[in-house]
């Protein structure tokens, strides 16, 4: 990344991405240690299917996210394995468009396609504490505020910082109790190529895993669990 700033170079991916071309691209995602996938859609350029998700169900999406949120840390690297170790069964949908160049705040576009990046919609995003108009009103481009980057980032296998770079918010210090860190976001993306009966599977796992107590009716979320650094 020569002299830039990690914030400076996902800034200039934002403004400049497009000029860039895709092996560019795949070298900054190499460097910044995030999917090629998600670089495309900072620096604005289409998405090839063969790095999204394979049409799924949106149920069993919905289930699968909710269970990995009951994994610990080993349970979650367990997991990931898991899903690691699967073949690709899954045929590739069509290439995702970029978003609108025009927009003045290009924020919300991005962020839907990190979600969708994972297969996520607003109702299969695990829940983080914020309710589903508030991710609506975030992709609406009505706010993103700090404390919301934050609550999305792990899911995301994103840093809060990093979103906030893309989002222009300025960083200050934020404790709101325990949050999904970026090894949950970690497992979400091992997912992306599965299929849905792949994630039927895969919620089975995390259930023994986590040894998970079946409350009888769909919980919204565990309780968190809070990040610590990989070993």
């Amino acid at each position: 990344m020569t002299d830039m700033t990690r914030t400076e170079v996902l800034r200039d991916l934002l403004d400049n991405g497009r000029d860039y071309d895709t092996r560019r691209l795949e070298a900054i995602a190499a460097e910044l240690g995030l999917p090629v996938a998600d670089v495309l859609v900072v620096a604005g350029h289409p998405v090839p299917g063969r790095l999204l998700p394979p049409d799924r169900d949106k149920d069993v999406m919905r289930a699968f996210a909710y269970r990995v949120t009951y994994c610990n840390h080993p349970q979650l690297a367990a997991l990931r394995e898991f899903l690691l170790a699967m073949p690709n069964e899954g045929a590739a949908p069509e290439p995702r468009p970029a978003h609108d160049p025009t927009d003045p705040d290009q924020f919300p576009a991005v962020l839907h396609g990190l979600m969708r990046n994972r297969g996520f919609g607003v109702r299969e995003f695990p829940f983080v504490g914020l309710s589903v108009s508030t991710i609506r009103g975030m992709l609406g481009g009505k706010w993103h505020r700090l404390s919301q980057l934050q609550a999305v980032a792990g899911p995301l296998n994103w840093s809060t910082e990093d979103l906030a770079a893309l989002a222009g918010e300025p960083l200050r210090p934020l404790d709101y109790g325990r949050m999904f860190c970026h090894h949950v976001g970690a497992v979400f993306l091992a997912a992306v190529p599965r299929t849905t009966e792949q994630l039927v599977r895969a919620a089975r796992k995390a259930d023994r895993l986590s040894a998970r107590e079946d409350h009888g009716a769909w919980q919204p979320v565990s309780e968190g669990i809070n990040d610590y650094p990989d070993a």
